[in-house]
Parts: structure tokens; sequence; C-alpha cells
């Protein structure tokens, strides 16, 4: 039930008409030759590659928006019902149940399972890996355990901060030396494959330049998101999450639910915000993982309680699991605005198809256009229908050919002269970019934005989200102005 209720929460509105610039990112990567995607592998992007390369195939069969996102919609599914299988492996099968709908009906995993990117893959095999963590500690193989975290961490290299919250379990645990020895085995060749990856990613750490240090604020964003943006819903999860912590120990060498759910999810984003203190590396779709842990620490409070209750005059009725679901679904109704607005693209960053729709409607053919800064190229590379007939100003070499995300431009110096040529250019630009908020460091950028200001005016816009679409023109010197019109004659 939880993975059919995710599944259908994550169709819903997949088609959004518009993708945004990770997405598109991905969308256009996805489509290369696999020697143009390796290419690109050693310049950036490295930490995002296996994702790249297992979108291939998919794309490949219908290049759009539905199946862009199809792959985060199952993997968010099969996370739902690997909550589930967590919770009745570790408690019971209607804690099971309840925690997997809980993850199911989440706004955070709703809005991933919508996005063309890795982290909903990377939930699925943290959460499975987890399951398979436990099944290890009571007696199972630990290579099996390994080989889906590794294949986790080559998705996206942060779930290895996963091995440190299945350590606080095993310490919570109490487990024996014969356990400890196979999960140190386990995780050694974890870290061990993953070295490479690690030692490209750092090379390509400009990346992140963008990150700042996260705050107080950061880790109560985080905490809302994993309990419920709502006030109703956080505070009643929240309680219920410290019910369950009552029951974080048990016996020796048995991990509990709350043992295992707790360091899943406060473990990898307390260890990334601590590290972005000196080196910012944290975004919460980084630690998207973690959430898998509080619907268990959520569900275990619920079971704790109907435990307490049963047998009082108020207690809940014989059908304890139906009336969790029936709670589980009044929380579903009342975060049901927050679930619909995401399904507008609005909702994200910025929105290229509402960008790519602007360009068609009002360039003409032969007309130059400016991409400021070059990221914002990635418009034309996921719908370049809307900019055929178009000119790119200031591209030298594409994106596919010269293995780079969105393509190679030309230096200060010949911008600027291709500018001088013309007296007229749509830009598609930042918009705080445009408003003088942020300076580029790239001096072609610079020039490019310079050129701008001193040399034309801005005249039709259409804007959406963070990028705008605007027609710069050349004005018109005053001795080459035609001569205004002979005044009229007044009445007589």
């Amino acid at each position: 039930m939880p993975a059919l209720v995710m599944l259908a929460l994550g169709l819903w509105g997949l088609d959004r008409g518009g993708m945004w610039r990770d997405e598109a990112v991905s969308f256009q990567v996805g489509r290369r030759t696999v020697p143009r995607i390796w290419l690109l592998l050693h310049d950036v992007d490295a930490v995002h590659g296996l994702y790249y390369l297992l979108l291939r195939p998919v794309l490949a069969v219908h290049p759009g928006e539905v199946a862009l996102r199809l792959p985060s919609v199952c993997a968010a599914a099969a996370t739902a019902g690997l909550v589930a299988a967590l919770g009745a492996r570790l408690a019971r099968p209607r804690v099971g149940l309840w925690a997997g709908l809980l993850y199911a009906v989440a706004p955070m995993a709703g809005h991933y399972a919508q996005e063309g990117r890795s982290y909903s893959l990377v939930a699925a095999g943290a959460t499975g890996a987890t399951l398979l963590f436990v099944g290890a500690v009571r007696g199972g193989s630990w290579w099996p355990y390994g080989a889906v975290l590794t294949l986790t961490c080559w998705l996206h290299e942060f779930a290895v901060l996963l091995l440190l919250a299945h350590a606080v379990s095993l310490a919570l645990a109490r487990a024996g030396a014969r356990v400890w020895r196979g999960w140190g085995s386990a995780a050694a060749a974890v870290v061990g494959v993953l070295v490479p990856m690690v030692v490209v990613s750092r090379g390509q750490s400009a990346q992140v330049a963008w990150l700042r240090t996260p705050t107080a604020d950061t880790a109560e964003r985080l905490l809302r998101g994993f309990l419920g943006p709502t006030d109703a819903v956080f505070w009643v999860c929240l309680a219920l999450a410290l019910v369950g912590l009552a029951g974080l120990v048990g016996r020796p060498g048995e991990p509990t639910c709350a043992g295992v759910a707790l360091p899943v999810v406060v473990v990898p984003p307390v260890v990334l915000m601590l590290v972005s203190q000196f080196s910012p590396l944290y975004v919460d779709r980084y630690v998207l993982y973690a959430l898998s842990g509080a619907p268990l620490l959520v569900a275990s409070g619920a079971e704790r309680l109907a435990g307490a209750l049963k047998g009082r005059p108020f207690a809940p009725s014989p059908s304890v699991p139906l009336t969790g679901v029936l709670a589980i679904a009044l929380s579903l109704l009342h975060q049901f605005p927050l679930l619909q607005k995401d399904r507008d693209p609005a909702s994200r960053p910025d929105d290229l198809g509402a960008v790519s729709r602007a360009v068609a409607r009002n360039a003409e053919p032969g007309d130059p256009v400016l991409f400021l800064p070059s990221s914002t190229r990635n418009a034309a590379l996921t719908y370049p229908g809307a900019f055929r007939g178009t000119r790119d100003l200031a591209l030298v070499a594409g994106a596919a050919e010269s293995g780079t995300l969105y393509g190679r431009e030309a230096g200060p110096a010949e911008v600027r002269r291709r500018l001088a040529r013309v007296e007229r250019v749509w830009v598609v630009a930042d918009r705080k970019l445009l408003a003088g908020h942020w300076v580029p460091r790239d001096p072609a950028e610079r020039a490019k934005a310079d050129v701008l200001g001193r040399e034309f005016i801005g005249q039709d816009e259409a804007v959406r989200g963070g990028l705008a679409v605007r027609l710069y023109v050349r004005p018109v010197s005053p001795l080459l102005a035609p001569p205004p019109p002979p005044p009229r004659p007044g009445p007589s």
C-alpha cells in the first residue's frame, strides 16, 4: 500500500510543462552518447556520472519530461515500500504500514519524486542498504549490504555518511565483535571503491562554490521537511517521534526500530552541517535519504502510544492499524495544498519551458541571442525548437562536442566585437545579475554585462522565476535620427 500511494502521488501532475535548470542538465546530458558523457565527467559532474549513464537508455526510448522523472517516481515508490519493510521487520507490520504511508505523503518525498535528478534513487538505495544492514546484524551476509551501499554512493558520494549512522546503530544495539568485524569489512570495501570518485569530485569542487554555511534556521527547515512543514502535522509528529525514542535500546545484539531510525535521520545531516561550517557542502537534497528514518520514529511512537492506551476506556478502536491509516489520510488532506502547489513550475527556481516559449513567441529568424551567464543556454539545449533560426552570439563550440555542460564561448574581446556588430539582441539572463545583485567572476560574462549596460537599452521583457528574456536595442544616435515631424498648425 505505501508503494502504491507513493506511486500515485508521484505520477500526479508529473508533466508540469517545464524543466528547471538542474533537470535540464540531466535531460541534455542523458541524451549524449556514452563517450561524450565520459568526456564531460572529466571536467564536471563526476558525482552524477552513474545517474546520467542510467538515464541514457530511459531517454533513448522517449525523450521528454515524463520519461526524465519516471525513474525518480519509481525509486520513491520503492523507498516507501522499503520503509514499510523496515518497520515491519524491526517492530511489527502495522508500524511498517504507518511508516511507509508517512513517507509516501511527506511533501519532501513527493517533491524529489518529481525531480529528474538522482536524489530519489539515492534514497531508495540507502533505505535498501539499511534493510540489508538489519538482516546482516541478525546473522545474514554482509556482502549484499556492501554492494548496494557502494552503488548508492556512486549515485551520490554523500550517501557514504550512512556508514556512520549504521555504526551508531551498532553501538546502540551493543553488537558483538563478529558483527562489528562484518560491518567493518563491508564499510572498508565501500570506502575503498569510492576513493576514485572522491578524488575526482574534489577537483571539481568549484561547482558547489555557491553553497553557504548552514545555520540554525537551515536545521529547523530540514526538521520540518522531515516531520511535516505545517504546524499541525509537525508538532504531532515531533511528539510521537519523541515517544518513539523510548525504545532506543533493546536487548544486546538486537537493533530496535528507534535505534536504527534515529541515527539515519540525525547523523548524515548533522555531520554534513558540521563539515559545512568550514567548507560549505550542505544542501537538503544531499541528505534526502535521511528522511526515511523520520517516519519510522513517528510510527514507533504511535505504536507505543497505542500500547499504553490498550484496555483504557478512551483507547482507540480495536482496528488500530486502520485508526493510524485514517490519521495519516487526515495529514495528507491537511498538506494537500502544499502538494498541489509543488506541481506548479513556479515552485522551482526557474522554468526553462516558459523561457523557451517566450523566445519562440518574440524572436524572429536570424535574431542574435545572448546567454548571461552561459548556464542559461540550458534553455536552448533543452528546448532547441524554440531557438531554431536564432544566432547564438557568444558560442564557439557546442556543449556535447566540447565535453561541457553549456558549450564553450568566445573570450571577452571577441564577445565585445560580436556585440559591436549587432543593433539588437535577445538576452536570456539571470534576473539578479541583470539587476546588479551579483557580479560574475568570469571575464567574458562581465564583458557581456558591461556592454549591455553601456551600449544597449533593455526593452520588451518576459520574466518567469529567476530568469528573464529581454530584448536589448542599441539607442539611435541623435545625429543619425530622422528629423522630427513639423508641428501641426493650430486652430484658426
